[in-house]
């Protein structure tokens, strides 16, 4: 499979992962396909779209990576342009999804959408703190989400996603020093239209979306959109005698656009959306193991489902780890005509609250030697967040953007863990249930930790062209950042016990400063500290400033062919690791992440403007990378978020969209990416073999990992449209466990895959109503999305995705 061309995408009943293109026919009746422009028609500079071209020759793709309107071909920018038909049709329309279509997205599956990470080229921030950033921004409809959590909820009535590679700090803001991924949702028309869609996958999985296109009057116009999802999940619970893994999900979005004349236009949006699910339980996949990774013999076996690898699909939990989501918010953005020039002003308020219950021990319940633990951690957040920008027309000798950004990001966790733990009586053996005559009454540890931060952002920023000739230009930028990170965090522990740390508050930091100025070591102090606990929660705060940039030549060999050059210095702010098991040694600020990109790239179109092929090479240097490393704190296997060190990514990326003939459409990409750690930094206190070496391979970060697919639309003079397409991808192997232990980088090996999906459609002449059957993973591929040590008696454990077996669906959309 490797240095070979790889293959997939996820299907689409029109398009399957190709991007949006304008003047292309639309699968939704009730919109247009051309992407929204960023201003006002007067003053907006759109690419130039042709005129009504061949039939198997598609129109330009227009994107907004550069906070304007402008072709795909003319941006000096590492671009996947993603089509809103392709998530709308996927079984769960998502970013998780997306990461089938774009070779250089990856994706880090976890018990909670808290812990969930994206990965760009190799890099991307996993990290369970409170009081850490993402790597890769999340923009909707040019609000940026603050955290990555926000935006893996279900994405509905989306018009195309950019997923830009590389840092884009510039014009996007300091978390996106590995890339942006930027979502526009579908616009208001001027025509009355709408639809409703069903559809049904097996294992009772169903999913109902409705859209209505409603003119409110010559110059006001709505779009309404609402949505439910259910699904009963993968993975059996023994302990429950229930299906888990599963979702159930809704919401809605609405829009009302206001354009009284070409120089002026007020959009207002808002949205929520609510999350049930009982996703993602741990599979225990291995037999317990020992230190060498050999495995061992443990009585504890007897209460776990038979490890099958990636073949395993049953647990036995007593407590069903699940997530509880609900997240709403409001946008206003003006775009005014001054002069020649658009101000554009973006206004947006988020709400988020996430509830993660999670069983930790893995188990139907407590044992002698084996303790329950079980947490509960909801967690509340809000945004506030004021763009400003005034953007110049594009066809000139000097273009630009310029810029001001305000963010308050505000996060509270209140974690609770509780224990049930027990010693057996003299004498008795085997494995022995807590509360059974052979066992002496439990004890119940437990702490609750409350613990908050607030990121406060304000930028200032610029990019300017120079169009030295119809060929050469010269593109160039700044963006100069204050940051404010302020942190709290107070642990209350009325009886510690496995996996639960003592109390911890500012009582508690300030003997233990007390005691290491006194000569003391830090390893005493912090236990001898815990005495001296007021109820006071511990505060600090940090301020940074920062100034980055980037630069990049273009130069147009002819009229179909342009490359360019660009050099990026890429900026994340500072952290904390605030998290339950805090303790005074662990309080130290993590220093600003910084890294230098270089990007070279051809873009080519081709054979008379059938083909799309778009090429770029890329190297990354990332300085004080901010990382989580896995420790073991209290007997249970966390992870400390410091500032592991440097780590660089290299690699090739391509991008196809070929129309061979009227009807056929072929997309697809492929990236290598080489990833890995050039020098590593033992996290404060952790011993020396806490390093990892030069060389180690970066998690979530394939070697090769490309996608294809074929979608043919078959159209003749009967009453009746045909659609048949096919679609598939695939990865080589993938480092999920990043640990100094080269046996547990071993163990938390991600092996490679290839998954292959077919559909066929069938609709009437106007495409009123349309009935498509697909099947997924169509050889019952098994893989694995994540794995992670720290199951009972040193056993591994899996999350096994949706997409790991393979599955059927019918879908039927009638629209108006």
């Amino acid at each position: 499979m490797n240095r070979r061309l790889l293959i997939g995408t996820c299907l689409s009943t029109v398009g399957l992962g190709s991007p949006a293109f304008a003047q292309a026919t639309p699968a939704d009746p009730s919109t247009t396909s051309t992407p929204a422009p960023a201003t006002p028609p007067a003053t907006a500079e759109r690419a130039a779209v042709p005129q009504t071209p061949p039939p198997n020759q598609p129109a330009e793709i227009v994107v907004t990576a550069q906070k304007r309107s402008e072709r795909l071909q003319e941006v000096p920018v590492a671009v996947t342009v993603v089509s809103g038909n392709a998530l709308a049709v996927a079984p769960r329309p998502s970013l998780e999804t997306a990461t089938q279509l774009v070779p250089s997205l990856n994706f880090l599956k976890s018990g909670t959408t808290l812990n969930q990470t994206i990965f760009l080229r190799g890099v991307g921030t996993a990290s369970f703190s409170i009081a850490g950033e993402p790597s890769v921004s999340t923009v909707v409809d040019g609000v940026v989400y603050a955290r990555s959590g926000e935006a893996f909820s279900d994405l509905i009535d989306i018009d195309q996603m950019e997923v830009l590679r590389g840092p884009q700090g510039t014009l996007f803001g300091k978390n996106a020093s590995a890339g942006v991924i930027n979502i526009t949702t579908k616009q208001p028309t001027t025509q009355l239209g709408g639809l409703i869609e069903g559809s049904y996958f097996t294992r009772d999985e169903v999913r109902v979306r409705g859209v209505l296109n409603v003119p409110l009057g010559q110059d006001l116009l709505s779009r309404w959109t609402a949505f439910y999802g259910t699904y009963d999940g993968n993975i059996r619970n023994l302990a429950t005698g229930t299906h888990v893994n599963g979702y159930r999900h809704y919401g809605a979005r609405g829009q009302i656009t206001y354009e009284p004349s070409d120089r002026l236009k007020i959009a207002l949006i808002g949205d929520y959306h609510h999350n049930n699910d009982d996703c993602c339980a741990e599979i225990i996949a291995t037999p317990p193991l020992n230190a060498n990774g050999n495995p061992t013999t443990s009585i504890i076996s007897a209460a776990l489902p038979t490890p099958r690898g990636d073949d395993t699909r049953q647990i036995s939990q007593n407590l069903v780890t699940s997530t509880k989501e609900t997240s709403w918010g409001l946008s206003g953005q003006a775009d005014i005509g001054v002069g020649t020039n658009t101000l554009t002003s973006i206004t947006a308020y988020r709400k988020w609250n996430n509830t993660e219950i999670r069983d930790g021990d893995f188990l139907p319940e407590a044992y002698v030697g084996f303790n329950q633990l079980h947490d509960f951690g909801p967690q509340k957040s809000n945004t506030f967040t004021e763009e400003v920008r005034l953007t110049s027309p594009a066809k000139q000798f000097l273009s630009y953007v310029l810029g001001g950004y305000y963010s308050r990001a505000k996060s509270e966790r209140i974690f609770t863990r509780d224990d049930v733990v027990c010693t057996a009586v003299a004498g008795a053996t085997g494995l022995i249930p807590c509360g059974s005559a052979n066992a002496n009454p439990s004890t119940f540890p437990n702490g609750t930790a409350d613990f908050g931060s607030t990121f406060t952002n304000l930028a200032a920023f610029g990019q300017a062209t120079l169009n030295f000739s119809p060929r050469f230009r010269f593109a160039g930028g700044l963006r100069y950042s204050h940051d404010k990170l302020a942190v709290f965090h107070s642990r209350v522990s009325p009886l510690t016990g496995p996996g639960i740390q003592p109390n911890f508050d500012q009582g508690v930091y300030d003997q233990y400063l007390a005691l290491v100025a006194s000569g003391v070591s830090p390893s005493v102090a912090v236990n001898s500290a815990v005495a001296a606990s007021n109820g006071i929660p511990w505060r600090t705060s940090t301020t940074h400033d920062n100034l980055s940039g980037k630069a990049a030549l273009q130069y147009d060999f002819s009229r179909r062919v342009m490359g360019y050059v660009s050099y990026t210095r890429g900026y994340k702010g500072p952290a904390y690791n605030v998290f339950y098991n805090l303790t005074a040694t662990g309080t130290n600020v993590i220093a600003p992440e910084t890294s230098d990109s270089y990007e070279a790239g051809l873009k080519n179109t081709l054979f008379g403007g059938t083909l799309v092929f778009n090429i770029d090479a890329f190297y990354a240097k990332y300085h004080n990378f901010q990382a989580n490393n896995p420790d073991v704190v209290a007997g249970v296997v966390v992870t400390r978020f410091t500032n592991a060190g440097e780590v660089s990514t290299r690699g090739v990326e391509a991008d196809l969209y070929w129309r061979p003939l009227d009807g056929l459409t072929i997309s697809g990409g492929a990236a290598y990416t080489d990833a890995h750690v050039d020098q590593f930094f033992v996290a404060p206190g952790a011993p020396a073999s806490a390093v990892i070496t030069a060389g180690t391979p970066l998690s979530y970060a394939p070697k090769w990992k490309g996608s294809l697919s074929a979608d043919y639309k078959i159209r003749n003079s009967g009453p009746l449209i045909y659609y048949l397409g096919a679609s598939g991808n695939a990865q080589t192997k993938q480092l999920s466990v990043f640990a100094p232990s080269p046996v547990q980088r071993e163990l938390g090996l991600i092996k490679g895959y290839s998954i292959f999906n077919l559909y066929a459609g069938i609709s009437d002449r106007l495409d009123r109503y349309r009935l498509t059957f697909q099947v997924r993973n169509l050889f019952n591929t098994h893989y694995v999305a994540a794995i992670q040590p720290g199951g009972p008696a040193g056993s591994y454990r899996y999350q096994i995705p949706r997409d790991a077996d393979r599955y059927y669906g019918v879908s039927l959309r009638a629209s108006f």
